[in-house]
């Protein structure tokens, strides 16, 4: 049973633009158009040479970086401050950054000085947390993101929720098989819906499912409820289930699945795009539906539920809408 089309009556105002537009692409056909590489062809020269400056970072690695810091867009400009493709502070970029195509100046908002300098910034707080036990590359990471002196301190990636999805998510996307080439094919789209649809009804376990479908889970979520003994789905496990069955391989974590993505406009969103929620993707992406169209995704929503239609605007934190990207997939 496919989900009806109905006028959206949104929670928060960023729900509100954002459900509006999907509702807007309802009538379009399934994902049919190709997608572009992970890295947009202009950055991969850039990526692939800046990728190699120093042993701890890699082209795969630092093209997860951008992707999770801006999505490859040389004009972002977060909340806080943090400026171009690679999300540099100005006091950051003041002591960092390089002219990278030696052009006479240094410019944040050219990616051909911010890529480079965003490998170069890699390297020099990978030396600075050299000598702390643990993984060199995700130490790196946590540095990068919460500073060199909260490595040291805490010996390791530091408790902070924020920079621990950080490093989780770069990583595991780091990982990936490249997506060269590769698209995402109606077929693939439809196959991804039907696979989710025919989970509604399955209970909701914390850490549950993956290819193979429905497991148990683990200990705890957020709120202290534990998986272990319930055989189905969360958010995550659900997404990745269903775009199995249609011949692409996901990360396992909705952080992971987004930085894994491309995203795209609300407005261009078609059935079989993956939903994301949160604050930001630097400080978590919480949760993950399957778009379905109209205002209706299938998701696993949270403790005590089932995977089910659920409405975009079922929270307030909607962040955006991406598309995957790997190397794994295969015609339908």
């Amino acid at each position: 049973m496919r989900a009806p089309t109905a006028a959206i009556l949104a929670v928060g105002a960023t729900a509100a633009v954002a459900g509006a537009a999907l509702l807007q692409a309802a009538g379009e056909d399934p994902v049919g158009a190709a997608l572009s590489l992970a890295v947009p062809s202009e950055y991969q020269d850039l990526v692939e040479e800046a990728g190699r400056t120093c042993p701890e970072v890699t082209p795969d690695l630092l093209a997860a970086l951008l992707s999770q810091e801006s999505r490859f867009d040389p004009e972002a400009q977060s909340p806080a401050g943090a400026q171009g493709i690679a999300q540099f502070m100005p006091s950051t970029w003041e002591s960092h950054g390089i002219d990278g195509n030696s052009d006479g100046k240094r410019d944040v908002w050219d990616p051909e000085d911010a890529i480079p300098s965003s490998a170069r910034y890699l390297c020099t707080v990978a030396e600075e947390v050299s000598d702390v036990p643990g993984d060199k590359q995700q130490n790196m990471l946590a540095a990068y993101n919460a500073g060199s002196g909260a490595v040291k301190k805490y010996g390791g990636i530091p408790p902070y929720k924020e920079t621990q999805t950080y490093v989780r998510a770069i990583t595991d996307a780091s990982k990936q098989p490249s997506g060269s080439g590769r698209i995402v094919s109606g077929g693939q789209a439809k196959t991804a819906i039907s696979a989710a649809e025919k989970m509604i009804g399955k209970p909701y376990s914390w850490g549950g499912g993956n290819a193979a479908g429905p497991s148990t889970g683990i200990c705890c979520s957020p709120s202290g409820k534990s998986g272990a003994s319930i055989t189905g789905f969360d958010c995550s496990g659900l997404t990745l289930y269903a775009y199995a069955k249609a011949g692409i391989t996901l990360p396992r974590t909705a952080a992971a699945q987004y930085a894994a993505s491309r995203r795209i406009d609300f407005k261009q969103a078609r059935p079989g795009d993956l939903i994301f929620y949160g604050s930001s993707a630097a400080a978590g992406i919480h949760h993950v539906g399957i778009y379905v169209g109209g205002p209706y995704m299938i998701d696993a929503p949270r403790p005590g539920t089932q995977v089910r239609y659920s409405r975009i605007d079922s929270m307030d934190d909607l962040y955006a809408v991406a598309r995957p990207v790997h190397a794994s997939s295969k015609e339908i």
